[in-house]
């Protein structure tokens, strides 16, 4: 998110939390396609992080592009830490280690996606170009240490960089050194929520394979092809994974509510932030916080605390899927492309749900635990997780096709799946594309990565 909510709009009990989710229900006519992709700056002469101050800084970058998008500045005291288009609603911000993230508008159709991203990828390169700042599309910082990564100044961040080293070992990676695209997707009705996210959930393991595209750390190969995926498995378990209650008869609004009553809090943000890290929402609600005693809970705080609730799949008023990497140009319109083909047909999401009925949970979390380092190659039924990635993908296709959104000479999206389907029919990711040029053309040398694979 480029900026955190202030509505003041009292939130006195569980049915306004639940009525809230409920209201993102929408007309199909009106869904909408938001894309989020995350991608690191570095210097181009020599490989290292763009800090956020300096003329050459994170800071000018922003003002630089806010000079010519002409968009709002996003402030956290006197900081500029993000853009935001109060026309259209597409943001940029700035994750923990200087990541910088565009979120795209709500659109129509993939087409429009893809040209929203090359237009900021466009501009970026304009403004980052003449201060010898490249970017570089990954799931986990190929090469900078810990200590190395720059720390962007906002607020909740130092909140959470405090409380993350409490409940997990990998919370500060997660943090400063991985970035992501993911797509957000709309809903009809109550049971169409329930439907995308138990197929939502169940192909995220999946979803995160056809995208793996993180091999290595602090210049070396790791064993995982998607670093960035197993960094979540020890994050903070009380807010990440993949939420088993959502198979359980009479999942809804309310069931997700409860669990979200359930996930600590990060901070409350009236004037200032205020670290309530580690206390319930409840107690807010009731106004006896005891981070914050006597305050009592806003829509805005209700909206904030969904925001750092991090599963595989993230229900607010929308539906967010936030398995992958992130990765080149292709696969920001790629994944949207895979997911809206599976969702937003009404017949490929009932073939995807007929397909992952009978999986297990203990199954599904297998999938999860398995797949950060084996991808496509993971066994699942006798098979592997190549043989359903073949035919989810082809799902994906068909819906697409089904849906029919035509621009210029493709008659609909399927074509942004080209390269997903590549992947899936080959059984070969990114990550083992770039694990065998480390080998051989690379010769051991990861650096080549910032010259042959920055955008």
């Amino acid at each position: 998110m480029a900026r955190d909510e202030t509505d003041t709009m009292p939130i006195e009990d569980r049915d306004a939390l639940v009525a809230h989710l409920e209201s993102g229900c929408k007309d199909p006519a009106d869904f909408r396609i938001g894309t989020e992709h995350e991608k690191f700056g570095f210097y181009t002469h020599d490989h290292t992080p763009v800090p956020y101050e300096g003329q050459r800084g994170i800071r000018a970058l922003l003002q630089g592009m806010r000079d010519q998008l002409g968009w709002e500045p996003v402030m956290d005291g006197d900081a500029i830490i993000g853009l935001y288009d109060a026309k259209n609603g597409g943001a940029i911000s700035l994750e923990p280690g200087g990541q910088f993230e565009l979120s795209g508008a709500p659109l129509e159709n993939v087409h429009q996606t893809c040209r929203e991203v090359h237009a900021h990828l466009g501009m970026l390169q304009e403004v980052a170009d003449p201060m010898g700042i490249g970017f570089l599309g990954v799931g986990f910082s190929p090469k900078w240490t810990l200590e190395e990564t720059p720390h962007m100044p906002k607020k909740r961040y130092e909140i959470m960089t405090r409380y993350m080293p409490k409940v997990g070992t990998r919370g500060l990676d997660m943090m400063y050194r991985t970035c992501t695209v993911q797509v957000n997707l709309d809903f009809s009705s109550e049971a169409d929520m329930v439907a995308k996210m138990r197929v939502g959930l169940a192909l995220q393991p999946l979803a995160t394979a056809l995208f793996a595209n993180s091999p290595f750390k602090e210049g070396k190969p790791t064993e995982f092809q998607s670093l960035r995926s197993e960094v979540w498995r020890d994050t903070d378990n009380q807010r990440a994974g993949m939420l088993p209650f959502v198979f359980e008869e009479g999942f809804g609004f309310e069931r997700y509510v409860d669990y979200a009553l359930d996930v600590p809090m990060y901070f409350v943000k009236r004037d200032v932030y205020h670290d309530v890290a580690g206390q319930s929402f409840r107690d807010l609600m009731e106004g006896r916080l005891p981070g914050l005693p006597g305050a009592k809970a806003y829509r805005s705080d209700w909206v904030n605390h969904l925001s750092t609730i991090f599963p595989e799949v993230r229900l607010k008023r929308f539906i967010e899927m936030r398995g992958a990497d992130g990765g080149p140009w292709r696969s920001l319109c790629g994944l949207p492309a895979f997911w809206v083909g599976l969702l937003y047909d009404e017949q490929s999401l009932r073939a995807a749900a007929d397909l992952v009925a009978d999986w297990t949970v203990e199954e599904m979390q297998d999938l999860r635990d398995q797949v950060p380092r084996t991808a496509l190659d993971t066994p699942f039924r006798g098979g592997t997780l190549a043989d359903i990635a073949r035919e989810v993908v082809a799902l994906a296709r068909a819906g697409l096709e089904r849906r029919a959104r035509a621009s210029g000479l493709e008659t609909s999206e399927a074509c942004f799946l080209d390269d997903v389907e590549e992947i899936a029919t080959s059984g070969r990711t990114r990550a083992q594309t770039l694990l065998e040029l480390y080998r051989t053309t690379w010769n051991g040398d990861v650096d080549r990565i910032f010259d042959e694979y920055a955008y």
